[in-house]
């Protein structure tokens, strides 16, 4: 493909992280209100369960699911956000939820903005001037919420990457309007528009506070006692207003809770660990909290009785594997790692968590192997960086210097080091076999970064 296209499709990604921090304002003068390290987390678990609630709601709206893509962003403070192409839910957010209609309601009030157009305006958004954030992948990012930096680096901790933009915020037109929308898409879902009521109801005292004692939901949504009883009236006449939650969607939203809780308070979570009539997802959170506090003997007995129970969970084996490799038992997690690709083959992030493991064996069959389920989660996910370094990584111990220097070209583009995008762009075209698929790739990064003057002023390098 050619340079256009390349940086067309990166676009997308650097876009939707430039949204995040109109839309995430962080105002100039609030010292009153700490800022909170945020990470770009990729779950396949949670992301699941995020697109299983929101596709009804998608379609309700007239907007193409799989056009839209949905952000999981780990930051303790209360806050949600839409724009074109992208919707982006706040861990906190998620964990201030009492049930799935509620996170389902904020949803559908996004959902509306997304369907009315109202976050693009002004140019604002393709000013801000992000950094794209560094991709992650797994549970190893989420263990950064809790500032285990050994598992996961936080990604965007300061503010170069949320500066003091301003607030973009919407009208109190467009969020009356946003609020009657949303209540309808959850009419037509079948869904009770009483948890996105509540939702709004129980941070009433949020319009009594400065802006800067605010949490960001209600900086850009302002929030009014008014705004809540009209939509109150307009809720109650509707025919689904008692629709109880589905079974199985409050069976998600637990587990995705509790998976939060384990990693973001892990102190917490392990309260519960004594309680041997604990349901599955408080057992859930107390193995990821032992990983956490760093007892992985711990973690692995109580990960292996939640496996008697629910043997093909592909998700447990992959916490099993995290925890074997990470705590420097690469061998052995393999083997579990193994069984949650095969249980969930369609799933990138898990082939990334495999393929990371292959590669770090010292046998050359297994990184060519680990070389392959690298390609595979790419062929899914692209834009995955930590794919393509792991890549680059299987590739020089390998011996392939062309190959390695290709894959630390698109790690840097993904991450916006346009400069080092293309010195090792450069050096990969020189070292590639002519037109072959990677030749052409190295020589589209060249293409769609050798023209930006800021880039050449800092030289090519080898």
């Amino acid at each position: 493909m050619g340079g256009r296209r390349l940086a067309h499709l990166r676009k997308g990604l650097a876009t939707a992280l430039c949204l995040a921090t109109a839309l995430s304002p962080l105002l100039a003068p609030a010292p009153a209100r700490a800022q909170e390290p945020m990470t770009l987390i990729r779950d396949t678990e949670i992301e699941e369960t995020l697109r299983l609630d929101s596709e009804p709601l998608f379609r309700a709206a007239g907007l193409e699911s799989n056009s839209i893509r949905i952000l999981l962003i780990g930051s303790r403070d209360l806050n949600a956000f839409a724009g074109p192409g992208v919707m982006a839910v706040f861990t906190g957010l998620i964990l201030e939820s009492k049930s799935p209609n509620e996170l389902q309601g904020v949803i559908a009030h996004e959902v509306a903005h997304l369907a009315g157009g109202h976050s693009a305006r002004s140019g604002e958004m393709s000013q801000a001037g992000l950094k794209p954030f560094l991709l992650t992948m797994g549970l190893g990012v989420l263990a950064a919420l809790s500032g285990n930096v050994e598992a996961g680096a936080v990604l965007a901790s300061n503010a170069s990457f949320f500066g003091a933009l301003g607030a973009m915020g919407y009208s109190r037109e467009q969020e009356s309007r946003a609020d009657q929308a949303g209540a309808s898409y959850l009419e037509a879902a079948g869904m009770s528009g009483r948890g996105l009521v509540n939702f709004f109801d129980n941070f009433r005292y949020q319009e009594v506070f400065a802006e800067a004692r605010r949490f960001a939901y209600f900086r850009s949504h302002p929030l009014s006692s008014s705004r809540i009883e009209a939509l109150r009236a307009r809720v109650e006449r509707m025919s689904h207003v008692d629709a109880p939650d589905d079974p199985e969607s409050v069976r998600r939203h637990a587990i995705m809770k509790a998976k939060l809780q384990g990693f973001i308070n892990p102190g917490v979570a392990i309260v519960k660990c004594a309680d041997p009539k604990a349901d599955y997802p408080t057992r859930y959170a107390c193995a990821i909290a032992q990983y956490q506090l760093k007892e992985p003997d711990r973690a692995l007995k109580l990960i292996d009785a939640l496996l008697v129970e629910q043997p093909d969970n592909p998700y447990l084996w992959e916490l099993k594997g995290q925890v074997l490799f990470e705590f420097g038992r690469t061998a052995e997690a393999e083997a579990p790692q193994r069984r949650s690709v095969a249980l969930k083959p369609d799933a990138p992030l898990l082939r990334v968590n495999l393929g990371q493991t292959l590669i770090a064996l010292p046998d050359d069959a297994k990184v060519d192997e680990g070389i392959r389920e690298l390609k595979r989660a790419l062929d899914q996910d692209d834009e995955n960086s930590v794919a393509w370094r792991l890549l680059s990584q299987a590739y020089d111990a390998r011996k392939k210097d062309g190959l390695a220097r290709y894959a630390t070209a698109e790690y840097n583009y993904i991450e916006g080091d346009r400069r080092q995008a293309l010195i090792f762009a450069l050096r990969a075209r020189d070292l590639l076999e002519r037109n072959t698929p990677e030749w052409r790739r190295a020589n589209d990064i060249v293409l769609a970064t050798e023209n930006d003057r800021q880039v050449m002023r800092g030289g090519r390098g080898g």
